[in-house]
């Protein structure tokens, strides 16, 4: 009888064991936070930089449509400093913040503190920028980035009129290719986008780089800096440009633009015998859209951030309160651990034929544009 007893009482204690270890591990898994009914809570909004009017909107757009849902919010900007945004959302998960919402600087450099993360049960939702090399990661709010890339392309073959790639036929024009920032996941998609519809011109010779700066490791541009792309507009054109004329240049995102226009107009471009070149952009910045009006930006590819924020508040609630969010993308977005549930926004390809678009869906007043 006292052998049974041991026995039994041992292998309650096995069972108790396994029970707690499940447990444990069910609620690492999924979203990893059970809610206790009508639980509010604040929500951790990582930003990366205020240098953006862009993310400036991101975050404050987030924080008001979390605090309506019934969230309090810590938001906070890392100032481009990838050591500043890992601080902060340590900081967020010491104060035991319900979920994370990052839009990181360096989509690699946050595998440590999402770790964190993790062992504190809190859910992680990356914000426009795949977060990569973790498990940690659960669900990813974004656009169709690869899309982004082919408008900008697609308007650039539009705009100078070059039908179907063939070799031998018509005009050749010169093309100068910029990418983002080599740390930031979406560039590649961008990029990747971009060269879908560039390429079988390239390969025909209907598009010259006359740099040979064809790779993407060759265009990129440090954290998406506009000064960094004018210096290097200055050297491409001061060593690839004589008699020559850049025809279009290819451009990821309007703060870029910015500065590739301010260095083409030092070289003389945005004169009637030297017209600016097709030139694009992203995020349908307000100064960008100003530049559109006026005839300098040829393009940019409106991002409807309001949107964004709104998707990323519906799935960060839905994962705070025992939900499966929506998502339309389980196959493309792989951060090198795991395919990360994702819902992609559509981009919207913006001319100056059309920011009158702009005014009609409330994302400036038409004040803002004369």
């Amino acid at each position: 009888m006292r052998i049974a007893r041991i026995v039994t009482a041992a292998t309650l204690a096995a069972l108790l064991t396994a029970s707690l270890t499940a447990c444990g591990q069910e609620a690492r898994g999924g979203s990893r936070y059970k809610p206790k009914a009508g639980e509010g809570g604040t929500i951790g909004l990582a930003m990366p930089t205020k240098s953006s009017e862009r993310w400036i909107a991101d975050g404050r757009n987030m924080a008001k449509q979390f605090q309506k849902a019934g969230y309090d919010t810590d938001l906070q900007y890392g100032d481009d400093k990838v050591e500043n945004q890992i601080a902060q959302i340590e900081n967020m998960i010491t104060k035991g913040r319900k979920l994370l919402v990052i839009a990181a600087i360096d989509g690699s450099a946050l595998t440590e503190v999402l770790q964190r993360a993790e062992d504190a049960g809190i859910p992680v939702i990356s914000y426009d920028r795949l977060i990569m090399g973790t498990e940690n990661v659960d669900y990813y709010a974004s656009f169709d980035n690869e899309r982004v890339g082919e408008l900008e392309a697609r308007y650039i073959v539009e705009a100078l009129k070059l039908g179907k790639p063939a070799r031998g036929t018509g005009d050749s024009y010169n093309i100068e290719l910029f990418a983002g920032s080599p740390d930031d996941n979406n560039t590649k998609y961008f990029w990747n986008g971009a060269m879908k519809v560039l390429k079988p011109y390239l390969d025909t010779g209907q598009l010259v780089v006359r740099s040979k700066q064809t790779r993407m490791n060759q265009a990129t541009t440090l954290r998406w800096d506009g000064g960094t792309a004018q210096k290097r507009m200055d050297d491409l054109i001061s060593k690839n440009y004589g008699e020559e004329r850049v025809d279009a240049v290819l451009s990821p995102y309007d703060g870029i633009s910015i500065g590739i226009i301010s260095a083409l107009k030092s070289a003389g471009y945005g004169t009637k015998s030297r017209p600016l070149p097709v030139v694009t952009g992203q995020d349908a910045e307000l100064a960008s859209v100003k530049s559109i009006i006026r005839g300098e930006q040829t393009q940019t590819v409106f991002k409807d951030t309001r949107k964004l924020a709104a998707q990323a508040v519906t799935m960060g609630d839905a994962v705070l309160n025992g939900r499966k969010p929506e998502v339309n993308n389980t196959t493309d977005y792989h951060n090198g651990k795991k395919i990360v549930p994702s819902f992609l926004l559509d981009p919207v390809s913006i001319d100056k034929s059309n920011t009158q678009l702009l005014v009609s869906e409330g994302y400036f007043t038409a004040g803002q544009l004369s």
